[in-house]
């Protein structure tokens, strides 16, 4: 199902049946300030599973944490001042920063790792979801094939309409335009040093 919205004036009516489905264990599609995304809410189990199957063979490193503020970061992660600097300067944009987990984390998610990687999308329509749902979105980037582990562009998608196609996405929140195909650039922060993980739409090092 496509719910066509206005990115700065998004319809409540829309934004409360994606949160209704989310809550469910749904999965929806929404576009970021890169590409295409697959999310489910952070407090669903059932959505997590099922984003989980959907990705396939791809291991947790390919999931992001999809949130509004900076402060929701420190809710999962260990976030210093120096690192707060940094990603307070690069965001929003296009970048995640893998960041270690605060403890009970790994619990929450299921994840074998210590680490996760967090994101602020400077794009109005998963922020708005994110407000109306009141919790971060769990998120892989949408792909022609799911199960393969390249970053080739062309693997992306370009309009809303194309992924009514993938199985188990239950809502498109299109804005009626399409997406760039293009990656976000990923920052391990997770030791002092940083370490560029993929260059993608944003600029490193900066």
């Amino acid at each position: 199902m496509i719910e066509y919205v206005v990115p700065g004036n998004i319809d409540d009516r829309v934004l409360s049946r994606a949160v209704k489905l989310l809550n469910e264990g749904g999965i929806a599609a929404l576009p970021t300030d890169t590409s295409w995304a697959l999310v489910c809410s952070l407090k669903s189990r059932e959505g997590i599973k099922k984003l989980r199957h959907l990705s396939g063979a791809r291991d947790e490193r390919h999931f992001t944490l999809l949130c509004s503020d900076i402060s929701q970061f420190g809710e999962f992660c260990s976030l210093d001042n120096t690192r707060f600097r940094l990603v307070k300067r690069l965001t929003p944009g296009p970048y995640v920063f893998v960041l270690n987990t605060l403890l009970g984390t790994e619990k929450t998610l299921g994840l074998k790792r210590k680490e996760l990687g967090v994101r602020l999308p400077d794009h109005q329509v998963p922020v708005a979801l994110i407000n109306a749902l009141e919790c971060p979105l769990y998120s892989i980037t949408a792909k022609k094939n799911m199960e393969e582990n390249d970053f080739e562009e062309d693997s992306l998608f370009e309009g809303g309409w194309e992924l009514e196609s993938i199985p188990t996405v239950d809502v498109v929140l299109d804005p009626g335009e399409d997406r760039i195909k293009i990656y976000s650039t990923v920052l391990d922060l997770k030791e002092g040093e940083v370490k560029l993980i993929r260059l993608g739409a944003g600029a490193w090092p900066v």
